[in-house]
């Protein structure tokens, strides 16, 4: 995390912690889940998910020592409403409050629909023509300047300026695949017709 952190300029690095890993507290190791549900118990409070929708959640913070990253971390015990199970979350900057780091994580959503979005569609894993680090930029400049083009794309533009979603790239390819398909078909029947 510390890594990541110092490759971004330093930025929050907030990730999740399996619920047996340990921490350590007033001399005493135990695991995180054994913390929050015993000393720290957590507080229903009301957040906005993505900058829209909002909702309910319990949650519960502490600073302390996470034993496999041998410091201090931010540590957040985490529950949507209608959840049995806490998820633990683990941020790098201490200075951050409880619910900044809980409305930055509720991003982290769009950012796998992107990854697997690209993954699918813009021949990165299984996909991939050229492995190693040079097939990897070649994709990557590749994928950047189709995203580019399909940014112009006509049903884009309308999203956008209609402040809507944006459509994922997949989204993109099906729907110009179709159109070409139908657009196929049609010229065939005009064609038929025409005879």
């Amino acid at each position: 995390m510390d890594e990541a952190a110092k490759e971004s300029g330093g930025s929050q690095v907030i990730s999740q912690l399996r619920k047996n890993q340990n921490i350590e507290y007033r001399g005493k190791i135990r695991s995180v889940e054994s913390y929050f549900n015993s000393i720290n118990k957590g507080i229903d409070q009301i957040i906005r998910v993505r900058g829209g929708k909002e909702i309910k959640v319990t949650v519960s913070s502490a600073r302390l020592k996470v034993s496999s990253h041998s410091k201090k971390r931010f540590v957040i015990a985490l529950k949507y409403d209608g959840e049995n199970d806490y998820r633990y979350l683990v941020a790098t900057d201490l200075t951050w409050r409880t619910q900044d780091i809980i409305q930055a994580y509720t991003l982290r959503w769009l950012i796998e629909v992107f990854f697997e979005d690209w993954k699918l569609y813009e021949g990165w894993g299984r996909e991939a023509k050229q492995l190693d680090e040079e097939g990897s930029s070649r994709g990557l400049i590749l994928s950047l300047l189709f995203d580019h083009c399909l940014l112009l794309h006509p049903e884009q533009i309308a999203r956008i300026e209609s402040k809507l979603p944006a459509y994922t790239v997949g989204s993109l390819q099906r729907k110009s695949q179709m159109d070409v398909l139908l657009e196929f078909i049609t010229s065939l029947l005009a064609h038929i017709r025409h005879y």
